[in-house]
């Protein structure tokens, strides 16, 4: 399994310190996706462009979809590029595979009056096992995301340069979501407030 899978389990086992939102979740699993293509050599960076690598199957069908959704020519993209794009929708396609593979029968988005896949399932098991030792790219996923609740922004375990790149990448982008749903509401309620006549 990938870290992206794993990083999905973890959000819906682990309590967070803020609710999970599928936004939120897309841009860590591109993320994670990225940190797996890395460690894999599929991709390298330079600065903070992703530059392609070796090209070999995964043997995981959304870490494949994700190695072949990479920009192959010049100007190369950017990390935070990359989780914009790969990350639109990311939470419910890894939920929808999820939920296929275990054939339908369980749902997979972090909720916590949703159950997930079965406690005693090897998927779950390994996620567990890789949360358990604090492995450290899922904890710096996983922490992006508020995961444990007294996760703190600064808690970035050792970690490869590039992968500290992908994480502080995700990090800005779900700092930026907030900003533009904080946006949002503002314009709402003071649509809402002239509509009123307040």
């Amino acid at each position: 399994m990938s870290t992206a899978r794993d990083l999905l389990l973890t959000a819906v086992d682990v309590p967070s310190g803020r609710p999970v939102a599928q936004g939120d979740l897309s841009l860590a699993l591109a993320g994670a996706e990225l940190a797996d293509l890395i460690a894999d050599e599929s991709v390298h960076l330079d600065d903070d462009r992703i530059l392609p690598g070796l090209r070999r199957p995964t043997g995981d069908r959304l870490l494949d979809e994700a190695a072949a959704a990479l920009r192959q020519d010049t100007p190369y993209e950017s990390v935070e590029d990359w989780l914009w794009r790969r990350g639109r929708g990311l939470a419910a396609a890894y939920a929808a595979e999820a939920q296929a593979e275990r054939g339908g029968r369980h749902r997979w988005l972090p909720s916590r009056s949703r159950p997930g896949p079965p406690p005693d399932s090897p998927e779950r098991r390994r996620a567990a096992d890789r949360w358990a030792f604090r492995e450290p790219v899922l904890a710096a996923f996983a922490a992006a995301l508020g995961i444990p609740e007294d996760a703190a922004e600064e808690d970035v375990p050792d970690l490869d340069d590039a992968v500290v790149t992908v994480v502080a990448a995700v990090r800005d982008a779900l700092t930026e979501l907030a900003a533009v749903r904080q946006r949002r509401r503002i314009e709402d309620d003071a649509y809402a407030n002239i509509w009123r006549g307040a």
